[in-house]
């Protein structure tokens, strides 16, 4: 099966590192050369940089939009539709779109970044996902660090890397931890699915 991974950036990148850009793209290339697939808020900046890098690689490009039409995406909210294999209109606005992007996902990579990014981080932050941050890319990605230690929350599901490519490394690494734990052999997971079997038997 597939990584699902999202990359979470800037939709304006004024603020970004001058090779935010190209370091985005290769991003989105590296995702699908792993194995992945890109998830995004289908949006401009950073996460349309990532989704360009996916489709140079003949990969999967799947985002969610704040719109619940086609119309709105692009009429209302002014967002692109090029670069995406699939944009699922959520209809529940950028605070709604942000929790079904990060929960859909099986990692989160922040990219440079603003207030939406930082938004995004915190949902997968408390729901326990993988982090990656592609440092050296400005913005919130280069805050994060600092920002955890202040909340004093330590947290040993984010890594920290100015490459793409080692990141997406070590973020598959973190995911396929996890999948180990869900997999039906792991000794919790079976004990469960036996309880559940005896107390079936047992009605």
């Amino acid at each position: 099966m597939k990584y699902k991974i999202c990359v979470s950036g800037a939709a304006e990148t004024g603020h970004c590192a001058p090779d935010t850009m190209e370091k985005t793209k290769e991003l989105g290339r590296e995702i699908i050369r792993q194995n992945g697939v890109l998830v995004s808020g289908a949006t401009t900046g950073a996460p349309l940089w990532a989704a360009v890098g996916a489709k140079e690689e003949k990969g999967i490009s799947i985002g969610l939009s704040p719109a619940g039409s086609e119309i709105e995406h692009v009429k209302k909210y002014r967002l692109p539709t090029e670069n995406f294999d699939i944009i699922i209109y959520t209809g529940f606005e950028y605070s709604g779109r942000n929790l079904l992007l990060t929960r859909s996902s099986d990692a989160v990579i922040v990219v440079c970044g603003r207030i939406g990014t930082l938004n995004e981080f915190t949902i997968a932050f408390e729901d326990n996902k993988p982090i990656g941050v592609l440092t050296g890319t400005g913005g919130i990605a280069d805050e994060i660090k600092d920002i955890i230690e202040k909340c004093h929350r330590p947290y040993s599901k984010i890594v920290y890397e100015s490459d793409p490519k080692i990141l997406v490394e070590k973020i598959i690494e973190l995911i396929e931890q996890e999948k180990v734990q869900a997999r039906p052999d792991n000794p919790a997971i079976k004990k469960q699915s036996d309880d559940q079997s005896a107390q079936l038997d047992a009605k």
